[in-house]
């Protein structure tokens, strides 16, 4: 059952900026301002956002890019089969899709090599090696992995198989012993491409193939194929993979590539340009669901097949491995939510549950939904077999998994991860101790955090400005992912005209400021408790599709009763502002002794009292105003 008690927020305001800021920035006033606040400090700085640069030659980028090259031209030239050995996630199987539509086009002979989730585990393994080596293959390409197989890699240098290497994960101490070595870590410092995710990677490979080899042709889908992965993988929309993935969703919806468009047409997806939003929440899903529940050459053969009908049938079975996979996800998450409330208690500062019968596959996405409802570091674990079990780690910002796994060491067979997510497997009798040292560190942790959960808006917005013109300078701000998020707003004393309770925990409002009147969603609200009559909100804007018909909406994040004074919280005091009339705020310390100064819109804070001057006081009463929606 739901919770009943209602959700703690958290709110973390920001600090109050100049009246304009960015005045020659083409943008709305709220959009420049969140811009200032991520530390885009002049015009400059803001057009590589706007229209960032085309990359630079890769060549000038990766050191081992010519020798991947050579070698492939040859296997190109010579109709050479070459074993591309990716993936079971969306970023490893369009990397090898990618390459495989490609490298065919010039004339090599490449065959698909991915390990099974669920009896090999990540990676290239020596298993696959010893077999690739049985059938022949000389030459081995790895994609989204292979850094971490120093096993693998050996054996395949002892077999004199030559080893092209593209990967993004952490690179070991130890070099690698690789024909070629494509990896951001190798690029320059300040490169554009050090943020590219697998795919990016072979999209780098077979674009610089093609160029060599003058058939560009042979990478049609590929700039396509490089926007799902990348999305799908969270990579930060920084440097290529912005400039790359603004080019590639201009065109998207106009894909050669044939499965595309049949899983285009299965999610709803209208012939129009598409967002980041579309394949974070359509598309990719459908894929990752395959390398979840099912077998990820479906994926490969989705991606690169040429006949209509046939694409149509491969998408059909990736949208039912989906509805799947939605099933299992919701079945375990309710399972997980009773044995968590079951007793009505608070969770443990580290969030751990097991049950044997749950599905490796999906065990990470619930992690996620737990840690999001709890705010919690969270793992789930489901059984292996032979008295182990296999876990998957998700936490919130500022608990370092891989740390706290690092931590934990003694306790695990084998594990790995990075600060956000991780994972691990470990023997039955040894979870208790786990879960009491991991308890621990999330204990520190919280105490410094506070329990509430953090909601940080970037901007003010009253309800009539939530308009077109607002919405057409977002799009200039497009694609938002990991390192540009998409903006999050606050608005302050609205009125809930209509409210309604939806199938799937949806909360769905009516909110008014004067004449003004929005549709508003929360999505997934698990707070069952009463909605006030005004509130504050902190939101999203995105586009509500229906019938044919399209409008603004917001999607609420938090929400709280509306309280017409701020609560300032400074070295361990709290200081109230308000407004008591218009112009004039009143500043009132933990004594209860009053400041009061006058304001204008400009800027200008003016008082009779000289302590209105020091920066301390000017800071609060700026922080205030800021709060109460009188600053941008």
């Amino acid at each position: 059952m739901p919770s009943s008690e209602p959700l703690s927020w958290a709110w973390q305001l920001p600090k109050a900026i100049e009246p304009n800021p960015l005045a020659d920035v083409p943008l709305p006033l709220p959009l420049r301002a969140v811009l200032l606040r991520r530390g885009v400090l002049d015009s400059k700085a803001a057009a590589l956002i706007l229209d960032p640069p085309k990359p630079p030659d890769p060549y000038q980028h990766f050191p081992d890019l010519p020798k991947a090259i050579k070698r492939l031209q040859t296997a190109c030239i010579e109709a050479e089969v070459v074993a591309i050995c990716g993936d079971y996630d969306a970023d490893g199987m369009t990397s090898t899709a990618l390459l495989i539509a490609a490298l065919t086009a010039l004339g090599a002979k490449p065959i698909t090599a991915i390990p099974s989730r669920s009896s090999d585990g990540y990676g290239l393994n020596s298993s696959m090696v010893k077999r690739l080596h049985e059938q022949g293959v000389r030459l081995l390409v790895t994609v989204d992995n292979g850094v971490a197989a120093e096993d693998a890699l050996q054996l395949a240098q002892s077999l004199e198989m030559e080893v092209v290497l593209t990967d993004h994960h952490t690179l070991p101490d130890s070099p690698l012993e690789v024909l070629a070595l494509l990896h951001p870590a190798t690029t320059p410092q300040q490169s554009p491409y050090r943020s590219l995710a697998g795919v990016g990677l072979a999209y780098v490979l077979a674009s610089s193939l093609a160029k060599v080899m003058q058939s560009q042709q042979a990478v049609a889908i590929a700039k396509d194929l490089f926007c799902i992965g990348t999305v799908a993988d969270m990579a930060p929309l920084t440097g290529a993979n912005r400039t790359l993935l603004r080019e590639g969703l201009n065109n998207l919806h106009q894909s050669r590539c044939k499965g595309l468009r049949a899983l285009q047409r299965l999610a709803g997806l209208e012939e129009r340009p598409l967002s980041a939003d579309d394949i974070g929440f359509e598309l990719a899903p459908r894929i990752n669901a395959v390398g979840r529940l099912g077998d990820p050459q479906q994926v490969v053969d989705l991606l690169t097949v040429d006949d209509e009908n046939e694409a149509m049938s491969l998408a059909r079975q990736c949208d039912l491995l989906n509805r799947q996979r939605k099933d299992l996800c919701n079945a375990i998450e309710a399972e997980a939510i009773a044995l968590v409330e079951a007793e009505g208690r608070t969770p443990s500062p580290f969030l751990m549950l097991a049950q044997s019968h749950w599905h490796h596959g999906v065990i990470g996405i619930v992690a996620a939904r737990l840690m999001e409802r709890y705010h919690r570091p969270t793992a789930l674990l489901a059984g292996e077999g032979d008295g182990k079990l296999r876990a998957s780690v998700r936490a919130p910002s500022g608990f370092a998994v891989d740390a706290a796994l690092t931590a934990s060491a003694e306790f695990l067979e084998r594990f790995g991860g990075h600060p956000a997510a991780g994972g691990f497997t470990i023997r039955a009798e040894k979870v208790g101790a786990l879960h009491e040292r991991l308890n621990n560190l999330a204990a520190e942790w919280l105490a410094k955090v506070g329990d509430g959960i953090p909601i940080s808006p970037e901007a003010f917005l009253k309800l009539h400005e939530v308009n077109w013109d607002l919405w057409k300078g977002l799009q200039k701000l497009e694609p938002f992912g990991v390192s540009h998020q998409i903006p999050i707003f606050w608005a302050r004393d609205c009125l809930v005209i209509k409210e309604q309770r939806m199938r799937g925990g949806h909360l769905q409002m009516v909110l008014a400021q004067g004449d003004c009147q929005k549709k508003a969603i929360a999505w997934r609200w698990r707070d069952q408790a009463e909605v006030p009559e005004r509130v504050d909100i902190a939101f999203r804007i995105n586009l509500n599709r229906y019938k044919g018909e399209e409008r603004l909406q917001l999607e609420i994040l938090a929400m709280r009763a509306h309280c017409p004074e701020m609560r300032l919280h400074r070295k361990g005091r709290t200081y109230r502002c308000l407004i008591e009339k218009q112009g004039e705020v009143m500043l009132i310390n933990p004594k209860g002794e009053v400041l009061k100064a006058t304001f204008s819109i400009n800027g200008e804070l003016t008082s009779k009292d000289e302590k209105a001057n020091h920066p301390y006081v000017v800071s609060l009463i700026e922080d205030g105003l800021l709060g109460l929606g009188l600053r941008p």
